[in-house]
């Protein structure tokens, strides 16, 4: 049995605490006033972020927020480390897929009261993006911002194979024959000698320029790809959402979507996973090396960086069986249970979620902020650079939006459903038997 230091075993009893104010945590009290710890791990945020704490505290001289990003990975072993230590920060940017496991173990604070003292209007925020921080009459964050999924391509590349921008908005895609958009991305696929995938002469096994380029790394959710295009197929991940307890990872629609992926690397239209570079596929994208990809809205300004030298556009998902279908996910900022500053600590994430912070986030195009007043001029912020950002807020106002699933066991259902994608595009499993194994394993958590 794992032995706790004291420090640790008092912070678990702290974390045990259910009622909205404990008097327990770490943060430092700084002479004459309060130093609030807040971490995030997007380094595009934070400048945006760190403007919002300077007017923070201006308005509350008495209060100082200090700000630690973290490259995604290590944010959340860091954070579990502290956790665990009784020395976490008083707020944090939460992700739906991660809350749960700190909401179940009493690890965030109930921010219900609140919000209902301080009379917070959640109907401000984008239809949907509060309801997923709520569960049994408790609120564990509050909206931040939310983004959604579109296709990013190589125009250059594309009109040189004749294909159009109006062509590219109405594209179409099924399991059976891949629709105009596997009939796009083949013929944005290059040989080495210059043939594309509809040319009889195409070379697969040697390839100048892929025409897609699949994210397999997506944990649970694939909201990067495969997600996207099984909702597109009529796949639901879970009986309900958020909070379901019965995942269906069995579903044929969703291994017709798999098979599919891996038709593409079959085909030479992708990178086999084995084989697949360790550049970040929006590397290879911005560098001419492939042609079209899934993306989401928080990495617009990595596509369309001045220093980009490739021109860059983004195009609506593609129209399914099912219709189109883009994830929607959103951030919130959440308070540890722990924090002995808990006024102070609800007073930065209500003001983190305010109009005038959220102004300035959308300011810096960076992200799309969850107040729809901010999300306005987010987008008018981009169109003010000239960047054509619609298609990632199209999909809100034609509800052609699904939310990631959130349940409990999140951190340990990742990795079960994405081993067994891999299995599938590394052609060792069939993706019926893989996907149905990884959902009996999955659904036994919940046992």
């Amino acid at each position: 049995m794992r032995i706790l230091h004291r420090r640790a075993a008092a912070a678990l009893l702290c974390l045990a605490a259910t009622s909205t104010f404990v008097s327990c945590g770490s943060s430092d009290e700084g002479s004459g006033g309060t130093t609030l710890d807040y971490w995030l791990w997007d380094d595009k945020q934070l400048p945006a972020y760190q403007e919002c704490a300077d007017a923070f505290h201006k308005a509350n001289p008495d209060i100082t927020v200090k700000i630690t990003q973290t490259a995604w990975a290590q944010y959340w072993q860091n954070l579990t480390t502290q956790l665990t230590s009784g020395d976490a920060p008083d707020v944090w940017t939460n992700q739906s897929s991660y809350y749960p496991q700190f909401a179940t173990s009493n690890q965030l604070l109930d921010l219900q009261p609140l919000i209902e003292r301080d009379k917070v209007d959640l109907s401000a925020y984008q239809d949907g993006l509060a309801d997923v921080w709520a569960k049994d009459g408790k609120r564990y964050g509050l909206p931040k911002d939310w983004d959604t999924m579109a296709l990013v391509y190589n125009t250059t590349m594309l009109e040189k194979q004749g294909l159009k921008k109006a062509e590219l908005d109405k594209l179409t895609w099924n399991p059976s024959d891949g629709g105009t958009l596997e009939r796009a991305i083949a013929r944005s696929t290059l040989d080495t000698k210059g043939r594309n995938g509809l040319d009889p002469d195409f070379d697969r096994k040697h390839i100048k320029v892929y025409g897609f380029l699949p994210e397999w790394a997506d944990g649970s959710q694939g909201q990067n790809g495969w997600g996207d295009l099984a909702a597109a197929n009529g796949f639901r991940y879970l009986d309900k959402n958020p909070w379901g307890t019965h995942y269906k990872y069995d579903d044929p629609k969703l291994a017709e979507t798999i098979a599919w992926f891996k038709h593409l690397i079959d085909m030479g239209y992708a990178p086999r996973f084995d084989k697949q570079s360790t550049v970040a596929n929006s590397e290879l994208l911005s560098a001419g090396k492939g042609a079209i990809m899934v993306t989401g809205s928080w990495t617009i300004s990595t596509f369309t960086d001045p220093k980009v030298k490739e021109k860059l556009a983004f195009a609506p998902l593609p129209v399914g069986p099912a219709g189109r279908k883009s994830a929607i996910n959103g951030l919130a900022d959440s308070v540890w249970a722990g924090t002995k500053h808990q006024e102070q600590s609800w007073k930065w994430v209500k003001y983190l979620g305010s109009a005038d912070c959220q102004n300035r986030v959308a300011a810096h195009a960076v992200v799309f902020p969850a107040l729809k007043s901010a999300t306005r001029k987010a987008l008018a912020a981009h169109e003010a650079k000239g960047h054509d950002v619609g298609v990632f807020t199209d999909v809100t106002a034609a509800k052609e939006t699904f939310p990631l699933p959130v349940t409990e066991h999140g951190t340990e259902i990742n990795p079960l459903v994405q081993d067994a994608v891999q299995s599938v595009v590394l052609g060792q499993a069939t993706p019926q038997k893989a996907l149905k194994d990884a959902n009996d394993k999955v659904n036994a958590l919940f046992k």
